[in-house]
């Protein structure tokens, strides 16, 4: 295997690693090592650089590329040298070395890479775009810059007046903010020349992304003359990848970025002529008559206008820049978001987008969604969003199932669900006010996500990870937070989701495993808080559960018995969360838990019996007949001993 491939005609090994860059670290440590030693090793490097970047210079200058196969070849050998220089410099991150050496050392290379930059986007080279040996040329170029930029530029970077003093001799870049320009005119250029190049944007815009979102290159970036034009002009004509369908996710991770830069400005006036594109986009789609609004362009127009705002979206980590963008939607641009999903329900290339921005609209992330207390903003919300569930809701049930039933149902069932499950549990509404002046957002909202629930099987749920955490996810949220909505369903309904609940236990991700202990625990402290020990006369969500208990006595006794195998003869790692429903459940009948305490010292041989019938005793030493959190830790800690004396053999 050559250091250097010969030809692209065919993939050799070298040109696969090329696409895989994380596996050269290591060997390029080792190789730094070498150099570090030796002159000769160090000085043939060095010599050979310069002269691959002498010929990409000279192609430069030609009219035309020339024979496209040699320069394929010179592009390729260069990707790999950016790679170790790349390598090189990233040790000093890894390893935290200072030494002066190293910093020169570091310039020497860098200033080889930096120069490539100034050259591989002028002359016969701008016709290369769609040649591989370019992209990924280009993509190793970024991988340097991410590499330097973590070792010497941003906020965890030193600066070095070693490293930065030889790199203005050779190129006249003495500080961060020059360097950080060169590094912006690049991310510039191939957003603006990569435009069917998926990998190439999404590798641009992963750097843009770390460069912007550090508190120190944030700051700086906002200096830059380009960054301005940027956040001035993001339009399809100034980068075309905006324009592409299959770089349209990319659009997301763009406008978080630029979101990003203009929340730092804090200023509404430069946040509202920021947006004054995306309005434009807006006022068309609403003046495009249903009919029009399913054809290509409206739907594409559509799409990439809910990937920008989802974009934007995420960069709002505060309540001043929340509000900012929840008055720039609520009300002028809200009925365009439920006049789309009404008329595009069966088609999930639409929908998907839609339900995406919605459920990162309602995240209470850094508590961002805090509204005055005179404010109705938490209410008109959720009104919205339950506007949005019941419109896609109603209609999704009435479609027939394609062959690809996860992306035409599924997926917008389990994004559905994530949204309730964010609204109901983000604490800024509150929901006592709808059935106070009879206002049926929430009623209505829950009904439908109970049908949508019951029209995946229970097969399908756990057979589609995504669904299966949505689902569970948001069976917790209502047990805990809206438990009498699940308690006023018919017997059938309600044992079928606590049947379900019981499946998601036995499951092996122990997020879900979680949850669904979460939610039995809260049914079960309910009965016994308002069954067991409660007063009289009962409440109507009362009686519904001790009917439904009553149609199905087996039903916390099952459960019982698999939370006690799980942990007893599995090794869950989430054994604190699993112990909370075993004493809810206990504590809801003592003669349920001594027939379980009977079945499984039955189970056992003849000899162990006494000695497990001594664990069971310490089980509840010291255990009250509460659910107090005092006494509830006390159960954990004797579960935990219980279970290491009880797999003693």
């Amino acid at each position: 295997m050559k250091l250097f491939p010969r030809s692209q005609k065919v993939l050799s090994l070298p040109e696969l690693i090329l696409f895989r860059p994380s596996l050269l670290t290591t060997h390029w440590k080792i190789l730094w090592i070498v150099w570090k030693f030796s002159r000769t090793s160090w000085s043939f490097f060095l010599s050979f650089a310069d002269s691959r970047n002498n010929l990409l210079q000279e192609r430069s200058r030609l009219p035309a590329p020339g024979d496209a196969d040699e320069l394929s070849v010179i592009e390729g050998q260069i990707a790999w040298m950016v790679h170790i220089i790349a390598a090189i410099v990233k040790v000093r991150q890894v390893t935290g070395v200072s030494q002066e050496t190293q910093e020169l050392i570091d310039a020497e290379l860098s200033a080889r890479v930096l120069q490539l930059i100034s050259v591989t986007d002028t002359g016969a080279h701008t016709q290369r775009y769609q040649e591989l040996s370019k992209q990924r040329l280009d993509r190793a170029i970024l991988i340097f810059v991410q590499s330097f930029r973590r070792s010497y530029v941003g906020d965890q970077a030193m600066h070095s007046s070693k490293l930065y003093g030889r790199l203005s001799e050779l190129l006249g870049l003495n500080d961060h903010l020059i360097l950080l320009n060169v590094i912006v005119g690049k991310i510039a250029t191939n957003m603006k020349c990569y435009a069917e190049s998926e990998d190439v944007i999404d590798h641009t815009l992963s750097l843009f992304l770390d460069l912007a979102t550090g508190y120190m290159t944030g700051k700086l970036l906002l200096k830059l003359e380009s960054v301005k034009f940027i956040i001035a002009n993001h339009s399809p004509e100034n980068f075309p990848f905006l324009a592409e369908y299959k770089c349209s996710r990319s659009r997301t991770t763009f406008y978080y970025i630029l979101g990003s830069l203009v929340f730092m400005e804090d200023s509404p006036v430069k946040f509202r002529t920021f947006m004054e594109p995306l309005q434009q986009v807006a006022l068309n789609l609403e003046a495009t008559p249903d009919a029009a609004f399913r054809t290509d362009v409206a739907k594409r127009a559509f799409v990439g206008w809910m990937r920008d705002l989802r974009g934007i979206a995420m960069a709002t980590n505060s309540r001043k820049t929340y509000g900012l963008l929840f008055d720039w939607l609520y009300p002028s641009r809200m009925p365009l978001l439920l006049r789309a999903i009404s008329l595009c329900t069966d088609e999930p290339e639409v929908t998907t987008p839609l339900l995406k921005f919605t459920y990162e609209f309602v995240l209470n992330k850094a508590q961002r969604l805090t509204f005055d207390s005179s404010s109705p903003n938490g209410i008109l919300l959720f009104r919205e969003v339950s506007k949005i569930i019941v419109a896609y809701g109603s209609r999704i049930l009435l479609l027939p199932n394609g062959t690809d039933i996860y992306g035409s149902k599924y997926k917008g069932i389990w994004i559905s669900l994530t949204v309730l499950s964010r609204a109901l549990c983000g604490n800024y509404v509150n929901f006592g006010v709808f059935e106070l002046y009879g206002d049926r957002a929430l009623a209505d909202a829950l009904d439908i996500s109970l049908k949508m629930t019951l029209s995946v099987p229970l097969s399908d749920i756990l057979a589609f990870k995504k669904l299966s955490k949505a689902y569970f996810g948001y069976m917790e949220v209502l047990f805990n937070n809206h438990i009498k909505f699940v308690l006023n369903l018919d017997t059938n309904t309600f044992i079928h989701i606590v049947s379900s609940l019981e499946s998601g236990l036995k499951g092996l991700d122990a997020g879900i495993s979680s949850q669904c202990a979460s939610a039995i625990d809260n049914l079960a402290a309910f009965y016994f808080n308002n069954i067991t020990s409660g007063d009289s006369p009962p409440s109507p969500a009362s009686v519904n559960l001790a009917r439904h208990i009553g149609e199905c006595p087996n039903l916390f006794p099952q459960i019982l018995k698999t939370l006690f195998e799980i942990m007893l003869f599995e090794d869950a790692g989430n054994q604190w969360s699993l112990s909370r429903p075993i004493l809810s459940l206990i504590m809801t009948s003592e003669q349920m838990f001594s027939e379980l305490r009977a079945h499984i010292l039955a189970s056992q041989t003849v000899d162990q019996q006494q000695r497990l019938s001594q664990c069971f005793d310490k089980l509840m030493t010291d255990v009250n007949r509460n659910l107090e959190p005092k006494n509830r830790d006390r159960f954990t800690q004797n579960l935990t001993a219980f279970r290491r004396d009880f797999r003693l053999k």
